[in-house]
């Protein structure tokens, strides 16, 4: 059912049948649409009873090609031991151990049904591993480029996979600098390369996509008041607002929107800080630097569309630091038994301070998303853990804007 890809910006309209990157005119991102009307006809949400628990069971949904799958998606809504009335989406039961898998997932599959050869990608880490993983069971040679300080466990996991790796010394947005450069030479095009950087191509976001069909089928086509999502390049805040819009149009849910929530990282913070000055984009966070790898993006290149869906579901962006995501991350592993990574972890502290500041009600149903397995962070929490101080009792945090209310987050 797919028809066309669609820029995000200016609505030019691409064929779906070759592999697409950004919009030539404006450089706006692509996203892949659907011949709604006509699947709404022929297949109902009541047709995924029984069928195979990954995201590919709404393959009627996705582009049609020989699915690179793994197992991917599907994963365990798990209800707060702590919070009636929250759940905590557990993206770390997929395969590599983060929701990466499933963006990959859907850019492998298309890349393979594309006849690309190599595929490449600047990475804070997860995303390199999901990559290696996918390419490598998809026949393809697989090119990535991270920062040399990303946790070793995501180092060794590509090595494994046979992938090419690159450290740079530096942090994603130089990364994906060398890829850029790379791009521009002969041999890109000559010898069939494509870059799968986070929202340069069309089909990591509907990977990402499904995790928003999961959480209304999973709550029995109910939409939450509110998702929690970290966001360093946002793919999976884009793909499950287009997810709400794409179910709203099957019927299958009404116009209701969830509350959509973005946290970050206090050490790299960009779309807070555009989301508080009231800006359309996000500036170049300087001197980024924070444990939560995944969140140490400077500038995502879907801020517009980010901070867009902020604005229309009435969410807001909420920071972390360190020191918090570390305590809940600790939190979590007592309490809920689930051993998140620190960028997953982060929810918890967005969750807190909206609840204590009164964005969130008791009986509001929240969801907060842990986005990978703390396993993949063991020599990044094991050397943090002793090096980041006990906050003081005294200190009393700096007061700014959330949603419209005053008070010390």
């Amino acid at each position: 059912m797919l028809t066309h890809l669609e820029c995000t910006r200016c609505g030019e309209r691409y064929p779906a049948d070759r592999p697409q990157s950004v919009c030539l005119k404006d450089a706006g991102i692509l996203y892949a649409r659907y011949d709604l009307p006509a699947l709404k006809r022929t297949f109902s949400s009541a047709r995924l009873a029984g069928r195979t628990p990954t995201m590919w069971r709404y393959d009627a949904l996705l582009p049609h090609a020989d699915p690179v799958s793994l197992g991917e998606g599907f994963t365990p809504m798990l209800p707060s031991r702590e919070y009636p009335n929250v759940y905590i989406k557990d993206e770390g039961l997929n395969p590599t151990g983060s929701f990466k898998a499933r963006g990959l997932s859907a850019a492998v599959t298309m890349a393979r049904h594309f006849g690309v050869k190599k595929l490449a990608v600047p990475s804070a880490g997860n995303a390199a591993g999901a990559l290696a993983a996918y390419a490598a069971a998809a026949g393809l040679e697989a090119h990535i480029f991270m920062p040399r300080d990303v946790p070793l466990a995501n180092r060794v996991e590509c090595d494994y996979y046979g992938a090419n790796v690159t450290l740079v010394d530096g942090l994603i947005s130089d990364c994906a600098r060398r890829v850029a450069e790379m791009k521009a030479a002969s041999f890109w095009e000559r010898d069939g390369w494509f870059d799968v950087s986070t929202t340069k191509e069309p089909y990591r976001v509907e990977g990402k996509k499904t995790m928003g069909y999961e959480v209304a089928e999973q709550l029995g086509w109910r939409i939450p008041h509110a998702i929690i999502y970290p966001t360093g390049g946002g793919v999976g805040l884009l793909g499950m607002w287009k997810a709400f819009e794409e179910m709203e149009r099957l019927g299958w849910i009404g116009s209701e929107r969830p509350k959509m929530v973005v946290v970050q990282s206090a050490g790299c913070a960009p779309v807070v800080k555009a989301w508080d000055e009231g800006k359309a984009s996000t500036e170049m966070w300087q001197n980024a630097a924070t444990l939560a790898s995944g969140l140490r993006v400077p500038k995502p290149y879907g801020d517009y569309l980010i901070l867009d869906i902020l604005r229309k579901s009435k969410g807001t962006a909420v920071s972390a630091t360190d020191h918090e995501i570390l305590e809940a991350t600790r939190h979590w592993g007592k309490v809920e038994g689930i051993f998140a990574a620190p960028e997953g972890a982060a929810s918890l502290v967005a969750y807190r301070k909206l609840r204590s500041a009164g964005f969130f009600k008791p009986e509001d149903v929240v969801v907060l998303f842990n986005t990978g397995s703390g396993l993949k962070y063991l020599d990044a929490l094991d050397s943090t853990a002793t090096r980041i101080p006990a906050k003081s009792s005294h200190a009393k945090p700096a007061a700014r804007q959330i949603g419209g209310i005053i008070g010390p987050y």
